[in-house]
């Protein structure tokens, strides 16, 4: 594509540029040319911004770009997770959780929390045993906890059919939401850095971010995976975007501690919610459903 067709309008997109080299010479004896590859994030004064990969921005005369054209977002390796590790992902999120195996099934349990997730079986893969069998130590193993026998499943798996067989009571579907950080930073505000933001934690894996009296939201790192959870913004300011604020400032968090991708848990019927982590790139990368057992 000719120079002269780029413009302001590539800005937030993925492109590639030749540039000429001023005061260099190519292999041919003509002029030198150089590629540059990254997201433009201003195109203004006649000056080209394009932020590589790694980071760097790099500053380019729009007078020196010979060509230039936007190219696909490279695909995050990992988007592509199976939904069984991603959901493993979660355990990271309430420490002090013990769990036990059952074949690929992992039992968890938590003695502070009541939440259903530190308190479930991710019933996700092969349990090494026949289905029937694998619901029967799920139960025993909850019940002799004093706790109700719970299972998360994917929803549509064969585990689903076995519980719904047995009489099990569905409570509530999730939707399990990915992103990739850097896209994603890129359509939130600048982080919140006023007085009325206190960080907890930020020395560790895990953090509290606050926004005054107004907004919470927390954060867990997992190698290079950084989940959010428990964002709570006070009923009196709501749409205010103080949810957006909130998620800008955790993503910072993140970034700085070599996080790649994002990911989080939203119920199926939370529209809000849906319609918040849409607006910033967030994709649907499967769906969970938790049962209960039809007695405590």
């Amino acid at each position: 594509m000719p120079a002269h067709l780029l413009g302001p309008h590539v800005v937030g997109k993925r492109i590639v540029v030749r540039r000429l080299v001023p005061g260099q010479t190519g292999p041919t004896g003509g002029p030198a040319f150089t590629d540059i590859l990254g997201v433009c994030t201003s195109w203004a004064d006649g000056i080209a911004v394009i932020e590589r990969e790694s980071g760097e921005q790099v500053r380019v005369p729009v007078a020196e770009i010979v060509s230039g054209k936007p190219v696909p977002p490279r695909p995050n390796v990992r988007l592509r997770i199976r939904v069984r590790e991603a959901e493993l992902l979660s355990a990271a999120i309430f420490p002090g959780t013990t769990s036990e195996a059952l074949g690929e099934w992992v039992l968890f349990d938590h003695e502070v929390s009541v939440r259903r997730r530190p308190n479930s079986a991710l019933a996700i893969g092969d349990p090494g045993i026949g289905l029937d069998e694998a619901i029967d130590r799920v139960e025993s193993y909850y019940r002799t906890r004093h706790k109700r026998p719970r299972a998360k499943i994917e929803v549509g798996s064969t585990a689903e059919e076995a519980l719904v067989a047995r009489g099990w009571v569905e409570d509530v579907t999730v939707e399990f939401q990915l992103a990739g950080l850097a896209a994603t930073r890129r359509l939130l505000p600048p982080p919140v850095e006023d007085a009325s933001v206190e960080i907890t934690g930020a020395g560790g894996h895990q953090v509290l971010i606050t926004l005054g009296d107004t907004a919470r939201i927390m954060g867990t790192m997992e190698r290079d995976w950084l989940a959010i959870h428990d964002l709570e913004v006070a009923e009196p300011h709501r749409r205010q975007g103080l949810a957006t604020k909130a998620l800008a400032t955790l993503l910072e968090w993140g970034a700085e501690r070599g996080a790649r991708a994002a990911w989080l848990h939203v119920e199926t019927n939370n529209a809000p919610g849906l319609a918040l982590y849409e607006g910033l790139g967030f994709t649907e990368h499967h769906r969970c459903r938790y049962y209960s057992s039809p007695t405590p």
